[in-house]
């Protein structure tokens, strides 16, 4: 390691690897937002001179990450045209009857529609669907939840446009000199891997899948084996003032458990039977959404955002709030709502919905629901009117995990969507126009033709990823100014020269995966391609095939639920534990850490 210390010791080099150091912390400690991590790294490569304003900022104006923005907007366009809702109505099948048929439809149609289409809004938009197909068949969603992760992970690799970490690849890859990859340029490597990932999930998933179950308490149905825990206030004229607890209709009409009352500041645990109930009560209940909403009908208890009790009282007096549903959201990755309260956020005012209760992982929170710092992966079971559902639908910080296919509105653009999105990827394909061109074409005519609003265009932009990816390149040019690169290079040359190819690319592809599991998958593009390809020319390899290499290790990420967005997405509906990801996804990842450097050999004849 003598080259990387000497290196490192110079103050370019030190700065570096410091301000490298304190975004790891950021990254793992979760205090700082993702993106907002890579701002400050922009921010602190510029303060310190390690780089200058333009060398930092390059990566927002690249052609990856324009044409990302684009594609994000293409694929809006074709779900809200309803251009993909023969493959919602296919997911939703009641022809589909078990787990394995609903598996290999995973992997034989979704995995490939994947392949162009970035795999974070097809889990959002197939969420509600597979939560529903669950419900029906009476099948655990954690039989059948993960599998749709995996399957859209390795159909993203097929091509260019199905993740973002390509397109971060393909950018870092024209840093360098070598060139931005074509839309097909690894699909002779990513087809092969989607056949064996199919084959593997078709395999192993009644066996390493968990089946945690219905019990008559689904996840769609918003329910756990007790039941959520609500915060409910008793309003004035309620037929509960001046009873016990155990003599009110709460325990002889209904299965209700009274966990808690709060008067004003005094707070009372068990046991509460005979304690009577009084008029501004906050009581914490254990019961159904079914009982919940009857008792709110007939007046008897008001739903308590925290602090808001007077607001929840008059609320309840509206005509309107029987039209009001219950219904199940997902907070997913990069959602602005993580990290704050429902109380700091105003939640109630900022979407006209009432937080009825938090599940985290197979837990049910018990804490007070107005102070719960809310996590990304978080399913919120809320109550709003369905106009307000509606509004949701088009929200990025929420994802709603319940259908609302009555109240979407039809559309006669369906079949011009599609035709849409067929010219993005045949107009590069057969070179007539660049990859970039195709896309933000495709966008204006998605707005022209009104298959996406101009403001639903705005809003379909994954702004966090935007800022995210544009910001971490600013690693791979320090890494590439300051000589870390070349230094780590010729250090790790020392040690694996000898080596065939394929045992080269083998550890550079096991190190792309660790860097992935730990961090991102863009912080690892960005800060291993430099040094892969220095170790390509040192070693006299063809620099592309690193490249492959720390690409293919970056977009698949099977053993843990921060890995990878679409892990995470599905872990809180699924019901998951931690370590069911890792049971499932260890074999396939040691296999394709044994397959992937192989198939990078025999693409180039090394």
């Amino acid at each position: 390691m003598s080259n990387f210390l000497a290196v490192a010791a110079t103050l370019p080099g030190f700065l570096t690897l410091a301000i490298f150091a304190v975004a790891i912390l950021l990254f793992i400690s979760g205090w700082l937002a993702p993106e907002v991590v890579g701002l400050l790294a922009v921010a602190l490569l510029v303060t310190f001179q390690v780089l200058k304003p333009d060398e930092a900022v390059q990566g927002f104006g690249s052609p990856a990450l324009i044409t990302l923005m684009g594609l994000f907007a293409v694929s809006a366009g074709l779900f809200r045209s309803g251009g993909l809702d023969r493959l919602r109505a296919l997911i939703g099948s009641d022809a589909v009857r078990s787990p394995k048929r609903m598996i290999a439809l995973l992997v034989g149609v979704v995995a490939p529609v994947s392949a162009f289409i970035p795999n974070t809004p097809i889990v959002a938009t197939l969420l509600p669907v597979m939560e529903g197909w669950c419900q029906r068949r009476k099948i655990a969603p954690s039989r059948v939840l993960l599998p749709l992760s995996f399957a859209t992970v390795l159909g993203g690799t097929i091509s260019l446009l199905g993740t973002s970490t390509n397109l971060l690849a393909s950018d870092v890859s024209r840093q360098l000199g070598y060139g931005s990859l074509e839309l097909f340029s690894f699909t002779s490597i990513g087809l092969p891997i989607w056949l064996l990932g199919s084959l593997y999930m078709l395999w192993v998933s009644d066996r390493l899948l968990p089946d945690r179950g219905l019990d008559g308490d689904d996840l769609l149905g918003g329910l756990t084996r007790e039941g959520y825990l609500t915060e409910v206030l008793i309003p004035p004229g309620s037929e509960l003032i001046g009873q016990t607890v155990h003599a009110s209709r709460l325990q002889r009409r209904f299965d209700v458990d009274v966990l808690e009352l709060q008067r004003g500041e005094e707070i009372f645990g068990a046991p509460l039977a005979d304690r009577l109930l009084q008029g501004g009560d906050r009581l914490v209940l254990r019961c159904n959404r079914e009982t919940l909403l009857r008792l709110q009908q007939e007046h008897t208890i008001v739903l308590s955002p925290a602090g808001e009790q007077e607001e929840a009282i008059q609320e309840l007096s509206r005509p309107e709030i029987t039209t009001q549903r219950i219904v199940e959201v997902l907070l997913p990755n990069g959602s602005s709502l993580a990290g704050s309260s429902p109380r700091d956020l105003r939640f109630r005012q900022r979407y006209n919905a009432t937080l009825m209760a938090v599940r985290r992982g197979n837990q049910v929170l018990r804490e007070r629901l107005g102070r719960v710092v809310l996590q990304a992966g978080d399913v919120l079971l809320l109550q709003a009117p369905v106009d307000a559902i509606r509004g949701m639908q088009a929200n990025n910080d929420l994802v709603l995990l319940e259908e609302l296919e009555k109240d979407l509105p039809t559309t006669s653009r369906k079949t011009l969507a599609l035709v849409i999105g067929a010219l993005v990827i045949v107009l590069p394909m057969f070179k007539v126009l660049p990859l970039m061109a195709a896309v933000l074409l495709a966008v204006v005519i998605m707005v022209a033709t009104g298959c996406l609003r101009p403001g639903e265009l705005q809003r379909s932009i994954r702004w966090d990823v935007i800022l995210l990816l544009g910001s971490l390149s600013c690693f791979s040019v320090a890494m590439q100014k300051t000589g870390l690169a070349e230094a780590l290079a010729r250090d790790l040359l020392q040690s694996l020269r000898g080596w065939s190819p394929y045992a080269v690319l083998l550890v550079v592809f096991v190190m792309g995966q660790l860097f992935t599991e730990a961090l991102s998958n863009g912080t690892t593009v960005v800060l291993l391609t430099p040094i892969a390809t220095e170790l390509a020319k040192g070693l006299g390899l063809p620099p592309m095939a690193f490249i492959f290499a720390i690409l293919f290790a970056a977009s698949q990420s099977f053993l843990t639920p921060i890995g990878y967005q679409t892990n995470l997405m599905v872990f809180g509906p699924g019901r998951y534990r931690f370590l069911d990801m890792t049971r499932y996804g260890a074999p396939l990842t040691l296999t394709l850490a044994l397959v992937v450097p192989w198939l990078i050999c025999r693409r180039f004849g090394l």
